[in-house]
């Protein structure tokens, strides 16, 4: 069950950015429509979840919410949209992919937890294979702007890091609420924060000769249901089952993701070196996560029992 979940979680949030980018280009402004989706997400998830009777109210007031929120929401999203407008897509995918790194290192720092050789060894793999799947498309600015925008994107992962640590706490401290109703909370939050930067920001423009309603209004509604609702339900429901790093390497599967989607809808070259890293990632994911070794162990043993009985 949680190999599954985290397969249809990475195949959710690998097509996140398309319809991202589908909606920015519709003419919604990034930290407005990233606002209104979790603010939406959120509220829906915890109307639903009140009137069956599976979270009080008294949820919505606690600061561990709000400071859940600020990291998981806040912080990853608002550096992560104002990073795009100067970094390309592939040197964002390889920077976002050291959440993975600044998770392992606060636990071993901040919460004494021992990492062994064998997850270090899988993340410098997968980490390689992130590198090698977005390299032939990768380009440097190297301009001032260029560097701040680098360094966005490692300040949102670090929030993104402290996050989903901090979050794993809260869910333990919380276990009398599911986390679900937890994570809609936060998403709640998050998405208030990042409609007041808007608001102060960015011009609300919304008018008819302005925005291109039908990809804008498709695009926002996939990024709340599909995106926030579904994707980072399954996010939490993981993590209180694992740890905060298993989710977390759902970072190394997006860039082969965007990469199958550009060749599928736009006809893009895949290179050999593209399917090398996909390889190594998939390698460095089966040695870092002990359930998919385990799932992916269990799923030949049933082919190659299939095949000694036909």
């Amino acid at each position: 069950m949680v190999a599954a979940a985290f397969a249809i979680m990475c195949l959710i949030f690998g097509t996140t950015f398309l319809a991202i980018k589908i909606g920015v280009e519709a003419g919604l402004p990034p930290f407005l429509s990233a606002g209104l989706r979790f603010v939406a997400a959120g509220a829906l998830m915890f109307a639903w979840m009140w009137m069956k009777g599976r979270v009080k109210l008294s949820l919505l007031w606690r600061k561990e919410m709000l400071l859940t929120g600020m990291g998981l929401t806040f912080g990853t999203f608002a550096t992560l949209y104002w990073a795009e407008q100067y970094v390309s897509s592939g040197v964002g995918a390889i920077l976002s992919a050291t959440g993975p790194l600044m998770i392992m290192i606060m636990q071993t720092a901040l919460l004494r937890q021992k990492t062994s050789l064998r997850i270090v060894a899988g993340y410098v793999v997968g980490f390689g294979g992130v590198v090698l799947v977005v390299l032939p498309g990768i380009s440097f600015d190297g301009s001032a702007l260029w560097l701040l925008g680098c360094m966005a994107v490692l300040v949102g992962e670090l929030c993104y890091s402290a996050g989903a640590l901090y979050s794993k706490k809260v869910i333990n401290q919380f276990s009398d609420s599911d986390p679900v109703a937890i994570n809609a909370v936060q998403m709640m939050y998050g998405g208030v924060l990042l409609l007041g930067l808007s608001a102060v920001t960015e011009p609300w423009k919304m008018g008819i000769s302005t925005l291109d309603w039908q990809p804008a209004i498709l695009s926002l509604l996939y990024l709340t249901v599909i995106g926030s609702m579904v994707g980072h339900s399954l996010f939490y429901w993981i993590m209180s089952r694992t740890n905060p790093l298993f989710p977390a390497t759902w970072l190394y599967i997006s860039p082969p993701i965007a990469v199958v989607l550009g060749a599928v809808l736009y006809n893009e070259h895949v290179s050999w070196m593209t399917w090398t890293g996909v390889v190594l990632i998939v390698s460095g994911l089966l040695a870092m996560n002990d359930k998919v070794m385990s799932a992916f162990r269990a799923g030949i043993r049933k082919v190659q029992f299939k095949a000694r009985v036909g």
